[in-house]
């Protein structure tokens, strides 16, 4: 814009010496092509005048005036509304010219101007500012839009107008002063020189007073100044006076800080002493351990009964004092490493006798035999432990003590738990699985409940085991080498695969397997996680005296911290240290059940083996239990987390060799018929909606059903291909119609397109049968007419294709004598026995294609029926059968066969 203004100075206002002030880019409303430029100028020469000019630029890029009007000429300046932003304008001279302005800020700034140069040249006949707001038309007003060509073409308009400083237009205030001068004078408007002389000599007198008036107060000032010398002199005298006084307050200040500082000392000794009593009190009170409970510790023995409460006392006692929050500096003492020394024996001590007793009391209950598998239960059930950690409850708080006060002794302490009741769940869970498969064989074995003779032979588990589940898988039917029950192979061949009933059987176990296994694991994580304080911060540090030599600071841990919740359960850690809680619970039911992955792991491959379709139940109740798991971090969850990754995999393994025996189907048979994969697809379907009927998995299942009928998709036209035997049309048309009747009875959910493409390549594929083998019967007929169809086209009229000579009525009739009505249903019959030859009774679509030939005989019939009426009008010319004869051909013909 800058670059305009200066063109428009140089080429259109420096030859008429007019100065530009306000430039606008505007158009006309309506044409976007037509612009132009609004300029408001001044003259350079006085009397100095505004005036707006319209100035266009022409197609050779030059400037040229359009119109011009003088500033007093313009009467309305139309903002059109001031309350909203629009860059319309509108301005009135001899009639209304309507604008809109490149921008509302430029347009703005252009009013401004206008209202600038209307308040210096037009003072008392400026035109009418309306729908603007009242902040543009005010003077002094600081432009808050974004600086541009207009802003900065106010400034300097500001600035040839101070130029112009020479003529000012008087104010209204001047204007009255003028006004009454001029009345006391009754010369001053006829006679303007002797108005100014009057003038003149009125201000010659009052310049004369104006110096006498300076002259008389001389004598005035020089005594204002004697007495300013006085009122110093007397300043000076109360100066020394004050000096005199502050060096008499300034002794008596010393003197009163002497007897303050006095005071003061001996407050602080006093002060201090207090202090050092009640820090003497406050760490005797925490480092006093009472005699009798010395006494306790050492003679300690949990063996005998009743004592372990007081045990529990004293231990509790005693972790207090060494837990204490004794400062660094007062741990320097003598007295207090002396106390430290002693209390950390009384500890070593007291450890060792707790230490010893739970290490026994844990062994003893290694060995004991608890409950046992029965038999005579109705439903297979997991040993539960209540009973063992009945036992060791009491003996919580003991361990929390251990733990905090002895981590050498808490870490042996936890290793041997680990490896003593390990052989319990190790026993447990080997028998448990043993009866999960002999109950699903059906060929379960009686064992005594709880004998000795079973307690011995749990060593001989292992090796007996192996060959139990081999007799397990062969019960099953286990076949490693058989296709197994695979969408590509025929049903004939798929080996001796489950029924409904068996597999509904090993689901009700196999999910009972799980049901036993979490409250079982799930009681003795809580146990652990109480017992042995797992909820506590795993960073935490035992106090220093215990971990290092005596003497040294203790730590600040108080003793109600160790005071944990027996009845705690996991997922429940401080906040932070959610993560490695989780780590500490699972690496120690990991030692527990060191067996159980590997024993379920080998349960699930044991029964995928056997049955295929045992991955898809297998996949659906793991899944089951792990979404529903409250913690996911537990140890249970992870091992589930685990096999359920392995039972994903089998599932997609399984759905793989699905598409691929799609992909690898062959058929061998005389007549293709429906394939293998079509047939099979019903029953497959059955039996995975059954198993994912309410699962959250359902979404796996219908991506690979929406995969393997996409792989049916691909491979129908491949095997139509490679069948020598039976037309390729055949093939696609009656599985393509087979699959759409399957998916439209299943009502499998989102296959919707995938049941439109089959019904439409059904459609195709019966259509091209069709059209290949129907032909055309008539086939003379249909080769005269195509070329009566190339005459018209060609342009010969359909009235005069008579008069061809090969396409006369005679030529005509001949033809149509070729084809009497018993030559074409033999013709007919013929194409029937074909057909019947051709298509399967699976498919059953033999009806359905001999409607179509039937409706395309009818089509080709009236297309040559009409051609005759066309081209042979009143010749009398018609074929020896009718629309009813076809009708009755077609239905004569289906109903003898």
């Amino acid at each position: 814009m800058a670059t305009i203004r200066h063109s428009l100075q140089r080429d259109v206002f420096e030859p008429t010496e007019e100065r530009l002030v306000g430039v606008l880019y505007v158009t006309k409303p309506g044409k976007k092509k037509k612009t132009s430029f609004l300029c408001a100028t001044i003259n350079k020469e006085k009397p100095v005048y505004a005036t707006i000019h319209q100035v266009k630029k022409t197609d050779k890029d030059a400037y040229k005036k359009k119109s011009s009007w003088p500033l007093r000429e313009l009467q309305v300046v139309d903002g059109r509304d001031e309350n909203k932003d629009t860059a319309e304008l509108d301005l009135t001279f001899d009639r209304v010219y309507k604008w809109v302005a490149n921008s509302t800020p430029d347009k703005h700034s252009f009013i401004q101007v206008l209202w600038k140069l209307c308040c210096r040249y037009l003072p008392k006949q400026k035109p009418q500012f309306i729908n603007i707001p009242t902040e543009l038309i005010e003077e002094n007003t600081d432009l808050t839009e974004s600086r541009d060509a207009n802003t900065s073409a106010l400034d300097t308009m500001d600035a040839v107008l101070e130029e112009e400083g020479d003529y000012q237009a008087l104010s209204e205030r001047e204007q009255l002063d003028l006004e009454r001068l001029m009345e006391q004078c009754d010369s001053a408007v006829s006679n303007a020189e002797a108005f100014a002389e009057q003038l003149s000599r009125d201000l010659s007198v009052l310049d004369g007073a104006n110096i006498h008036t300076m002259m008389a107060s001389e004598a005035q000032v020089e005594a204002l100044m004697g007495m300013i010398d006085a009122a110093y002199t007397e300043a000076e005298k109360i100066e020394e006076r004050l000096d005199s006084y502050d060096e008499i307050l300034q002794h008596v200040k010393d003197s009163i800080e002497k007897m303050a500082d006095k005071n003061t000392s001996i407050e602080q000794t006093n002060a201090n002493n207090c202090r050092l009593l009640e820090v003497l009190d406050h760490l005797i009170g925490q480092l006093d351990l009472p005699r009798g409970y010395a006494r306790d510790l050492v003679e300690a023995d949990l063996n005998k009964a009743g004592s372990l409460a007081q045990a529990i006392q004293v231990a509790e006692a005693l972790q207090a004092v060494l837990s204490a929050p004794i400062p660094p500096h007062l741990t320097q003492l003598q007295a207090v490493q002396d106390e430290r020394k002693r209390f950390d024996k009384l500890r070593a001590r007291f450890s060792q006798v707790v230490s010893r007793h739970l290490n026994n009391l844990f062994i003893h209950l290694g060995n004991d035999p608890g409950e046992t598998l029965s038999q005579h239960a109705e439903q297979l059930t997991l040993p539960r432990h209540g009973n063992l950690h009945a036992e060791l409850q009491p003996y919580t708080r003991l361990m929390h003590w251990t733990r905090a006060l002895d981590p050498r002794a808490y870490l042996h302490l936890t290793k041997t738990y680990n490896s003593s009741i390990s052989k319990l769940y190790e026993r447990d869970i080997r028998w448990f699985f043993e009866e999960a498969r002999q109950r699903i064989s059906g060929s379960r074995r009686l064992r005594g409940s709880g004998s000795s003779q079973d307690i011995a032979g749990v060593s001989g588990v292992a090796g007996k085991l192996t060959s139990q589940i081999k007799h397990g898988a062969q019960t099953l039917g286990t076949r490693t080498t058989a296709p197994g029950a695979l969408l590509g192979v025929d049903r004939d061949q798929w080996g001796s695969e489950l029924d409904m009933q068996e597999r509904q059987k090993f689901d009700e176990i196999f999910e009972r397997v799980l049901s036993e296994l979490q409250p079982v694991c799930l009681a003795e994580q809580e146990f652990c996680i109480a017992f042995f304080d797992l909820n506590a911060a795993g960073t935490e540090k035992a106090p220093s005296s215990v971990a290092s030599t005596p003497g040294s600071s203790g730590s600040e841990e108080s003793s109600g911290s160790t005071a944990t919740s027996s009845t705690g359960v996991a997922g429940t850690p401080g906040p932070g240290k959610g993560k490695q809680v989780n780590r500490e619970v699972r690496s120690m039911m990991g030692a527990l059940f060191n067996i159980l992955e590997q024993q379920l792991s080998s349960f699930i491959n044991t029964y995928d083996r056997a049955d295929s379709y045992c991955c898809l139940y297998i996949y659906v109740r793991l899944s089951e239990h792990v979404l529903t798991a409250e913690d996911t971090g537990s140890f249970l969850s992870t091992t589930f987390g685990s096999c359920l990754v392995q039972a994903k995999r089998n599932f997609d393994r399984f759905m793989n060799l699905q598409i691929q025996s799609i992909q690898e189907c062959r058929v061998a048979r005389k007549k293709c018929g429906i394939l293998p994969f079509i047939t099979n697809f019903e029953e497959f379907a059955k039996t995975a909606e059954s198993v994912f009927k309410k699962s959250e998995r359902r979404t796996d299942l219908d991506k690979w059903y929406v995969r393997l009928v996409t792989a049916m998709f691909e491979h129908i036209p491949r095997v139509a291909v490679e069948h020598q035997r039976t037309p390729p049309e055949v093939i696609k048309m009656e599985n393509y119609h087979v699959l759409h009747q399957l998916m439209s009875q299943l009502k499998l959910p989102g296959m919707d397109s995938q049941k439109k493409e089959a019904k439409q390549r059904y459609q195709e594929a019966l259509g091209l049968y069709v059209t290949q083998y129907f032909g055309r019967p008539l086939e003379k007929l249909n080769q005269f007419f195509d070329g009566v169809s190339a005459k018209v086209a060609s342009g010969v009229k359909e009235s005069e294709v008579g008069y061809q000579l090969a396409y006369s009525k005679q030529e005509l009739r001949k033809v149509i004598k070729e084809y009497p009505g018993k030559e074409v249903k033999r013709g007919l019959e013929q194409l029937y026995r074909k057909v019947e030859k051709h298509l399967s009774e699976e498919g059953n679509l033999l009806q359905v294609v001999w409607r179509a030939m039937q409706e395309e005989f009818i089509r080709q019939y009236k297309l040559i029926d009409d051609l005759i009426h066309r081209c042979y009008p009143g010749a009398m010319i018609s074929l020896e059968f009718s629309i009813d004869d076809i009708l009755n051909y077609f239905s004569d013909i289906a109903q003898s066969h």
